[in-house]
């Protein structure tokens, strides 16, 4: 089954972060993954912080949705993130975006992510790697990027004028050619 993963990341080594976390998404039962460029972009909410570099990862996966949260939370806790107060500054954020056809709302996890559809700093980047991404419930990923008014470009989004808000998140630079190939594609930023 096709999965998305969000990845942010605004503390420490962000790069290596993002990484780590492509990494473990791949030793934890998702293949055949695509990642997009990282993208900088301000924090949304939350107290003063430093700016974030976000990117999508999108895979497959025999995995439940319970297990890929497992997953999730286990990368962010290698990660050494320290959940205090709502969007606060963090070494890593793995979230669920979505997960095939599944629609799921518990306590602990809600998919497809409830706010996905309306985060430049997700659809932009998911855009890049999987545009045609069916969101149950709503619609094509790059459909979302542009009823949010997000114009996908090679360097930088930009908001349509007339359109509603969207960020403007910077791409960020490149890997170094060391990064093993099974975890970049040409274009893969984090």
């Amino acid at each position: 089954m096709r999965v998305a993963f969000g990845l942010g990341s605004n503390i420490g080594d962000r790069v290596a972060h993002l990484r780590a976390a492509v990494a473990g998404l791949a030793e934890g039962g998702v293949g055949q993954l695509r990642v997009s460029s990282a993208y900088e972009t301000d924090p949304v909410g939350g107290p003063a912080q430093p700016d974030y570099l976000n990117a999508v990862a999108v895979g497959e996966t025999t995995l439940a949705a319970a297990e890929l949260l497992s997953l999730a939370k286990s990368l962010e806790h290698q990660a050494q993130r320290v959940r205090t107060v709502r969007n606060a500054p963090r070494t890593l954020d793995v979230d669920i975006l979505a997960l095939g056809d599944v629609v799921l709302r518990t306590e602990q996890l809600t998919v497809p992510h409830p706010r996905a559809h309306e985060r430049a700093f997700v659809l932009v980047p998911w855009a890049e790697v999987d545009p045609g991404f069916p969101v149950p419930g709503l619609g094509k990923v790059a459909e979302l990027a542009d009823a949010r008014g997000c114009v996908r470009g090679t360097t930088r989004t930009r908001r349509r004028p007339g359109r509603g808000p969207c960020l403007t998140p910077r791409r960020a630079s490149s890997p170094p050619a060391s990064e093993p190939s099974s975890l970049r594609r040409s274009s893969v930023r984090a």
